[in-house]
This record gives C-alpha cells, structure tokens and sequence, in this order.
C-alpha cells in the first residue's frame, strides 16, 4: 500500500488532505508541530500520527526513521508546514524574516535533503512541495510570504534538473485562495512583528485587521488540493507543477502575457 508523510496537519490543507488520501486507502503518517495537535490527529483516527517541527532537524530524522522500520519504504512526502507573516517589507525586521525562512524555507529544504537519499536508495519516490500562487506572483503586504514561495521555486525548478536521472520527481503546487486558517495565522503574525501605529500603512493594516480588505475571488475548498496530492500519487510520471483554483491560473496567465508595469497595476488591486 502507498504511504505518504504529510507536514503541517494541524488545520487547513494539510488536515484535509491527510482525511482525503485516507479515505481512498493511502497510508497516511500526518505530522504536526505541536503535541496537542499529534493528539487531534490520534484522535481522528491517524494512530500513525507524529510531532513534528520543520525546524527541529533532529524530529525530521526521527520521523523518516519511524515510517522506515514500520513500512521500510516511503514512497511521497509532502512539504506542506508554512505560515504567512502579514507586513509591508519596509515594516518587517530581518529576524522575522528569517523566522519566516526557517518554517517556508530552510524546513522544507531540510525535510527534502533528507527525504532524497531515502528514495535514491529504494530507487523511486514522489516529493510534492506546497509553494502558492504568491510564488508566481507578488502582493502587497505580503513580501515574507511572497519570497519564501519563490524561493521555493527556484530550489524545486533546481532539484528537478538534479533529479532528472531518478525515478523520484518533485511536483510544485501553485495554490490560490483555499478555505483555511491561513490568514488568521498571517493577521496574528502582522500584530505580533509589525509595529502597525507607527507605520505609513497603518490605516491598511487596520482595515486588514477588520476584515474590511477585498475578499479574493475563486476561493476554493482544501479538498481541491487533496484532490491534486492524490492525483500526483497515481500518476506514474506526476506533472512537476499543479496550478489549483481558477486565481492561479488567471494570475499565472497574466504574468506571461502582461508587461511589468501592468502586471503591477493589476496587483495592487487584489492587495
């Protein structure tokens, strides 16, 4: 039977893709941060679940070692743990921006490396990284999040050259707007590192903070991406990218049919 470790199942996309792929009989090991949400998942029914801190290299060992003396094999591992920190680049220290690497970043490059010389030594496997529409695009307010996704993409657009030679592949998942706790974590982040009275977009950050910003057309529920993680581990040859909601693929269209400037203009709109 197919096994696959999930990162960042405590809500959202990664919750609801562990309860999807387990429904169509996939062995699903979710992972979680926190102890407490380890226990939700137990509780669920994922017996299999454990803590897991994309930081912490030491747990990423820990969980890869588990899953091998169970099932001796792993066959996809999906990096799917980020956050978004809300904030105008100008008003974001660079220790939040790296705090907004270490999760985005440098755990997901973690859990990668390490993932690799598993599946070179079984001699196959699938490795689907969560990168967002914000890695194709950029908005307003969201400079953090928006390059920590492209950094996920140049390190993916990378690995699937130094790849090319496997049996493993490595799919990108451009999201857009999906049904999750995503932008109440990214409104507690604004508040918790940005110093919002005295910045020049105080009276943004207020009205983001009151819900008063625009609502983004062609919201989709995270059963749309747990649809695509499925259809990624039937595949025999994956894509190495899946664009999910009609907003990336508008947005992504336009990126490659706009100029810069009004590209830009567009943009600042959505913001």
């Amino acid at each position: 039977m197919t096994n696959i470790i999930i990162t960042g199942c405590s809500t959202g996309i990664g919750l609801e893709t562990a309860r999807y792929l387990k429904d169509k009989f996939i062995t699903v090991y979710p992972t979680a941060r926190d102890a407490e949400d380890v226990k939700m998942l137990k509780n669920l029914g994922f017996k299999d679940a454990m803590q897991l801190d994309v930081t912490k290299q030491s747990q990423i060992t820990e969980v890869i070692d588990a899953v091998m003396q169970k099932d001796g094999k792993i066959d996809v591992w999906f990096n799917n743990a980020g956050f978004g920190q809300a904030g105008a680049i100008e008003d974001i220290t660079t220790q939040t921006l790296r705090e907004q690497f270490e999760t985005n970043v440098f755990g997901l490059h973690e859990c990668t490396r390490q993932i690799i010389p598993v599946m070179r030594a079984q001699g196959y496997g699938k490795i689907i990284q969560h990168s967002s529409v914000l890695g194709l695009i950029a908005l307003f307010g969201r400079g953090a999040y928006n390059a920590s996704k492209y950094a996920i993409e140049g390190l993916t657009d990378t690995l699937r050259l130094e790849l090319i030679d496997t049996d493993i592949s490595i799919s990108l998942l451009n999201t857009g707007p999906i049904t999750s706790d995503f932008r109440k974590t990214a409104m507690k982040k604004l508040k918790e590192n940005v110093d919002i009275e005295h910045s020049v977009f105080k009276e943004k950050y207020h009205a983001s903070l009151e819900g008063k910003q625009k609502k983004v057309p062609f919201n989709e529920e995270a059963t749309s991406v747990a649809k695509v993680v499925h259809k990624i581990i039937l595949a025999k040859k994956p894509k190495p990218r899946y664009y999910i909601t009609k907003a990336t693929y508008l947005l992504g269209y336009l990126k490659r049919v706009l100029g810069t400037s009004l590209l830009d203009k567009i943009l600042l709109k959505l913001g």
